[in-house]
């Protein structure tokens, strides 16, 4: 079998279509053998693909934005979507089911500083009606930081992707409150990226085959077997967060069954870092996007 190299920015079930590739059996199935790692923190993965390191890196449209503010050429391309919609949970320390955004106005929450996360996160509170500005701002880290921060006492609220939000519920930490993607709608948020060389290879399109059947089997099979076959790994998130987990990304449609990332979901990417004003310019679908290998 050949091998395939992959590698995350961020490891969590919100990225279960790639998740689901390896757990489901969908590599082996078209004769690949896989290796999968979690890029350094601060260390965009692309640059697994610069090195050779890996051949597909779960990654976001956006970050091909300062290569090409950069003037780079060869950058890897996005090729295939992973997530339609912004993934992030907002939870509290209390259970609030008349929560409105407007709370978050004065109060402390813990939550990524930059990036995407960010940007989105403060789009969101232009959705809303809220000033982003008028929130209390604790940035410590990463998504491992960041938790451990709220669990330590720290902020009356956190931003979070799944599972670590059902953990805290299941632990009796925190409470989810609201989700950031109803406010943006659908949008590229996130991808999966690679060179344009090894997008014309037959790995790349063996690899597409797997992953579009991965996304099928995620869209038509239940939040509990989807946990059970994926609990290894996550050994510290207990089977009934992960699966509350899966069940709500389900629920939000965010793993919506087409590979390609579309123009209008791009176009609202643009619309997002535009208003953060990370980007003076609306950069062509074409600089950024390549579609997925014929499969």
């Amino acid at each position: 079998m050949s091998k395939i190299k992959l590698q995350f920015t961020l490891f969590s079930a919100f990225y279960s279509p790639l998740i689901a590739t390896m757990a489901g059996g969908f590599l082996r199935d078209e004769g690949l053998e896989y290796e999968w790692s979690v890029s350094p923190p601060g260390v965009p993965a692309v640059v697994s693909i610069s090195n050779g390191t890996a051949h597909v890196v779960q990654s976001a449209p956006s970050q091909a934005f300062n290569s090409i503010a950069k003037g780079e050429s060869n950058y890897p391309l996005h090729f295939a979507q992973v997530n339609e919609m912004d993934g992030f949970f907002i939870s509290g320390r209390e259970a609030d089911a008349a929560f409105s955004w407007d709370k978050l106005e004065g109060a402390s929450v813990v939550m990524f500083g930059g990036g995407q996360p960010n940007a989105m996160f403060r789009y969101a509170c232009h959705r809303a009606g809220i000033d982003y500005d008028k929130i209390i701002a604790i940035t410590p880290g990463g998504a491992d930081d960041i938790d451990r921060a709220f669990r330590a006492g720290e902020g009356q609220y956190v931003q979070q992707q799944g599972p670590y939000p059902q953990q805290l519920e299941a632990d009796g930490v925190g409470n989810i409150v609201a989700q950031v993607g109803p406010l943006i709608g659908p949008c590229a948020f996130s991808s999966l990226a690679a060179s344009r060389e090894w997008l014309d290879t037959d790995m790349a399109r063996a690899f597409t085959r797997a992953y579009a059947n991965a996304r099928q089997y995620l869209n038509a099979t239940p939040a509990s077997e989807i946990a059970a076959a994926e609990q290894s790994y996550f050994p510290e998130i207990s089977p009934s967060a992960l699966q509350q987990c899966i069940s709500s990304y389900q629920q939000l449609g965010c793993w919506t069954p087409h590979v390609e990332i579309t123009k209008p979901a791009f176009e609202i990417i643009l619309d997002v870092f535009e208003y953060t004003g990370s980007i003076s310019e609306r950069y062509p679908y074409e600089r950024v996007c390549a579609a997925p290998p014929s499969f």
